[in-house]
């Protein structure tokens, strides 16, 4: 009798998590583990969605239920609704949900209202501010979940320090958690996808940096990106960085950041990092 898993995906990190345990699911436990894919679209472009599925390999979403952009109280409760009725539908052994966006939030509550176990993926990680949306999420999504897989030891030591026991035995039940310091699905993915982009990827090439160092970045955190002298002073760094260490910094551009770009950095800052920035 295989096990019924369904898994709630919705932005783009979690895709690429996703990647690493169907992956795993398909070459090792085909006959044992049937995984039913729920994308909430949450991330909803081919650029922050459809392009992961195809060079990933993460097989087709069975259920897409194209939430798209709205305010966090709307987006969630959409999220909310559809994944509770393909629950009630599929009635899957459990839910497994990744990190903290809505989500995951909304995938977890949904499953724990339904008395369906939770494992949570990237449990336990802290920022200690709860003005970020994702640290309401992610410890809203730890304390309804069955099993919790944290990726590191300080998140195993912070469920630790929030009441969750470390040596409890089974059954286990939202209740009755399981806690695991375990390994991280993006080191297993960074391996794995090392080599397929050694022979696929042409993109060092094309900026002239096949066999050189270089220092790649990413900016797209709301609170960098909205804020202009905030937005300026984090390509000034970067600036100063490359010129300091001669490198050349790589910033894959978030759409978000791409936009803000136009009228949130200063001028002087724009002329500047030109020179030394490939976005």
């Amino acid at each position: 009798m295989s096990i019924k898993l369904l898994t709630i995906i919705g932005a783009r990190p979690q895709i690429i998590k996703a990647a690493a345990l169907s992956r795993a699911i398909r070459t090792h436990f085909a006959g044992q583990i049937e995984e039913v894919i729920v994308h909430t679209g949450q991330h909803y472009d081919e650029g922050m969605s459809a392009v992961f599925f195809e060079e990933l390999g993460v097989p087709k979403e069975n259920y897409n239920l194209n939430v798209g952009s709205k305010s966090h109280g709307h987006q969630t409760g959409q999220m909310l609704a559809g994944i509770e009725d393909i629950l009630i539908k599929e009635k899957p052994d459990a839910l497994v949900v990744y990190g903290d966006t809505n989500s995951t939030l909304a995938g977890a509550l949904a499953a724990a209202k339904l008395l369906i176990p939770v494992i949570h993926i990237e449990a336990g990680l802290r920022s200690f501010n709860k003005t970020m949306p994702e640290e309401i999420n992610r410890i809203a999504a730890d304390h309804v979940s069955t099993l919790l897989f944290s990726p590191s030891e300080s998140g195993y030591v912070n469920l630790v320090q929030e009441g969750f026991k470390p040596n409890n035995e089974g059954p286990y039940t939202a209740d009755n958690p399981k806690i695991y310091h375990c390994g991280d699905l993006m080191l297993d993915n960074s391996v794995y996808f090392g080599d397929v982009s050694d022979k696929k990827s042409t993109v060092l090439k094309q900026l002239g940096l096949k066999g050189k160092n270089f220092i790649l970045a990413t900016i797209h955190r709301n609170a960098n990106t909205d804020d202009a002298n905030r937005l300026s002073a984090l390509f000034l760094a970067l600036n100063n960085i490359s010129i300091e260490n001669n490198l050349t910094v790589v910033l894959p551009l978030h759409p978000r950041t791409r936009k803000m770009l136009e009228t949130h950095l200063h001028i002087e800052v724009k002329t500047a990092v030109e020179k030394t920035l490939l976005f």
